[in-house]
């Protein structure tokens, strides 16, 4: 009985795992798009302040 549930835990951990790798995946993905309409949007605005587009 202790190594199927053994088994089943280590089953849990890895799907736990890929399942957040995915969801880290999506998130960089997001990320990414938001990145490039920023910068699409600030070359179309014709570079107001020294080129950001972000308030750092």
């Amino acid at each position: 009985m202790v190594p199927l549930l053994l088994v089943l835990l280590l089953a849990l951990i890895l799907f736990g795992a890929g399942f957040a790798v995915k969801v880290l995946w999506w998130v960089a993905v997001a990320v990414l798009v938001i990145w490039l309409l920023g910068f699409v949007m600030r070359s179309a605005d014709g570079g107001g302040s020294r080129g950001r587009w972000y308030r750092w």
